[in-house]
């Protein structure tokens, strides 16, 4: 049970560094969107500023254009039997054990 419901990171980089990354790239899109507001809407008054209201909503978001999504934890059964595949591939274990931990850990995931 625990093989399919515990999850791992498998992106490829530091846990503690996605969980920083992951705010930041939260932010980024929303100070970006600010900041061209703000630089539109700096000089603009008058009729100048209902067509600089207009472009500003004509424009899309950085959250439509830059696009950035989390990508889910892989299941700990996944990432167990890629790691003992590699190990079996690189020669660091014997091919047929390897395949027995595997599908144990298949059966147990059941």
């Amino acid at each position: 049970m625990s093989y399919a419901k515990d999850r791992r990171n498998s992106y490829g980089e530091n846990d503690k560094s996605s969980r920083r990354n992951i705010r930041r790239n939260k932010r980024v899109p929303n100070r970006a969107d600010r900041h061209r507001e703000h630089q539109l809407l700096a000089g603009a008054t008058g009729p100048v500023a209902e067509r600089a209201e207009d472009r500003l909503s004509a424009k899309k978001s950085m959250w439509f254009t830059k696009r950035w999504r989390k990508c889910p934890d892989a299941p700990l059964g996944d990432v167990v039997a890629s790691k003992l595949r590699r190990r079996a591939r690189v020669g660091m274990q014997k091919p047929d054990t390897v395949e027995d931990r595997v599908d144990r850990i298949r059966r147990q995931r059941r």
